[in-house]
């Protein structure tokens, strides 16, 4: 299976200047763990996850004055539609994170989350091998 077939194309998208309650609050009413990030003076879309947020409260900062584009995820890492839910499951782990951004042809199509391969997976009955966390590439 491919990413495209597991990936959400509702993608939710705030902007840098939106506070993290706002976006906190926009995560919660969707039911979604991330969200992507749209910044015209960025190179690409960043993404601001709940552990993020969780991140910046559990130091201190207020979430009603403390902006998106000041916590975003960093090491992004982006899928392409085509990947194997597997290369996608691997990249995951690999990199500590529970969301991809799907680009194809530096367009937003999707993204994927680690809820989003367990449901697939849970569906078609799929296995892989995906290396335990802290294993080498």
């Amino acid at each position: 299976m491919q990413v495209r077939e597991g990936m959400s194309t509702v993608v939710l998208t705030v902007g840098p200047g939106h506070t993290l309650r706002a976006a906190a609050r926009l995560m919660a009413e969707r039911s979604v763990g991330a969200a992507v990030v749209h910044d015209p003076d960025a190179a690409g879309p960043g993404i601001v996850t709940e552990r993020d947020v969780l991140r910046a409260i559990g130091a201190g900062k207020d979430p009603d004055t403390e902006l998106v584009g000041d916590h975003l995820t960093s090491d992004i890492v982006y899928a392409a539609p085509d990947w194997s839910l597997e290369d996608a499951a691997r990249a995951m782990v690999q990199g500590g994170f529970r969301h991809l951004i799907v680009l194809d042809g530096g367009d937003i199509t999707g993204v994927l989350s680690v809820r989003d391969v367990v449901r697939v997976w849970t569906t078609d009955g799929a296995t892989c091998d995906v290396p335990a966390v802290g294993a080498g590439a």
